[in-house]
Formats: structure tokens, sequence, C-alpha cells
């Protein structure tokens, strides 16, 4: 009989352990006490026994809810990512030794406002080649072989001049357009030129002719009065010869 009580006791005592691993920080709380009061009808080994499980029961994980957990500024990682990364490229360490006077310009060429150049570190013989448009850098490319960084050189020479093709098209075009504006220009300030001396001409031309008519139309009426004065002195010169005639009639002639 005493020994089915301590069977009885120890598997309650082992319900109760199971139970409590089950709940969420309540087994963790309950002392040997708690056990013993929930339990009267134990012996006192069973007891015992149960507090010691209780005891050794590992505390119960309980989970953070998720709204605690308190996540990272993605935005400002990515930012400080991508300013490491810039600090770090080659385009920032070029901008850093040309501003240090510390890099020897080997070659440039320029096609419009594109180009490559091809620089070299003296210290640690690092040669830099760089495809830059407008001054601001493309592409960056360092190495320790003379021979690649000058074909690279090469490519990005052959690139720029790909690049500036547009460029150097509309630039043509733009200056054609300008040229052909100024010779239209030109030719239209000839043309009014020409144009008002054509008009300076016909104006003189239609004073000349009314000017000639008017000298024809005076002359005519010059020609007129000059045949009116001359009839007129005509029949002065009979009517003289007449009176004459009437004056020494009765008078003897002259003899020659």
């Amino acid at each position: 009989m005493r020994n089915f009580s301590r069977m009885r006791g120890t598997a309650l005592a082992a319900l109760v352990v199971i139970g409590g691993i089950g709940m969420v920080g309540c087994a963790g709380a309950q002392s040997a006490a708690d056990v013993a009061s929930a339990t009267p009808s134990l012996s006192a080994p069973a007891v015992a026994a149960s507090a010691a499980v209780v005891a050794a029961a590992p505390a119960p994980v309980v989970a953070l809810p998720a709204a605690t957990t308190i996540a990272p500024d993605q935005s400002a990682s990515a930012t400080t990512s991508d300013d490491t990364k810039e600090a770090q490229g080659n385009v920032a360490e070029l901008r850093r030794l040309m501003r240090n006077n510390e890099l020897t310009e080997l070659r440039t060429s320029y096609n419009g406002s594109y180009g490559a150049s091809l620089l070299l570190h003296g210290d640690d013989l690092t040669y830099y080649i760089a495809l830059f448009q407008q001054k601001n850098f493309w592409r960056v490319i360092k190495t320790h072989d003379d021979a690649r960084a000058e074909q690279i050189y090469a490519d990005f020479v052959k690139k720029s001049a790909q690049l500036a093709d547009v460029e150097l098209r509309r630039a043509k075009l733009a200056a054609q357009k300008t040229y052909t504006e100024r010779q239209i220009a030109a030719q239209q300030a000839r043309a009014d030129r020409l144009q008002a001396d054509l008009d300076v001409a016909h104006q003189q031309q239609t004073l000349f002719a009314s000017r000639q008519k008017e000298t024809r139309e005076e002359a005519a009426a010059l020609d007129m009065q000059k045949r009116a004065a001359q009839d007129q002195l005509r029949d002065l010169r009979r009517q003289v010869q007449s009176l004459q005639r009437e004056t020494e009639q009765g008078l003897p002639h002259s003899i020659h």
C-alpha cells in the first residue's frame, strides 16, 4: 500500500512537471512549496521528489513578439555600403591621387566631350586608365602591366570616339546650319541692297520720264510761243513797212 502511494505520487509529480513544461512562464515560477500545496495527499518523499523534478526542469524559452525586434535602418546601411564602395573604388582613388598631384599623365585623347587618359602612379608603378566625359570619370581601370594598360587605353579611345560620334555629328550639323543661316542672311542683305538699288532706279526712271514729259511739253509750248512771236514779228514788220510807205507817200524817193 505504501509502495502504491509512492508510485501514484511519483506519477502525479511527473504529470505536473510535463504540464509545467508546456506552460509559458508558469512552471519556472513554481516552487517546491507550490507543488506540495497542490498535492496535499502526497507523502513527504513524493513531494520532495516532485520538487526535485520541478527544480531540475529547464526553464521554458519565451519567444519575444515580432514587434519587439528592432530592425536596423536599411537605407542608412545601404548608403554607408555605397559610400564605402565609392571610397574604395578606382574612381575615388584616382581622384584622390589627382588632387594630391601624384600622377603623371602619359596620354590623353579627346573626342568631343569624351576622352580617355593613361596615367602613371610612379610610387608603385600603377597605371590608371580612365574613360571620361566632360572631366567626369565613367570608368577607371588600374593595372601594373604596361602592355595591358596601353591596350585598355586604346580600347577606351575607340569607345570615346564611338560615344562622341553622335555628339560630333550634332556639332557638325549645328555648324553647317549656322553657316547656312549666315549665308542666307548675307544673300538676303545683298538682295535687299539690289532691291533698294532697283527701287531707286525705278523711282529715278519714273522721275526722269515725268521730267522728260514736262520738258517735251514745255518745248512744245515754247515752240508754239516762238512761232506766235515770229508771226507777230512778221505782222509788225509788215505794219511798219506799210506805215513807212504811208508816211513817205508823196515824198521823192532817194536816188542811189
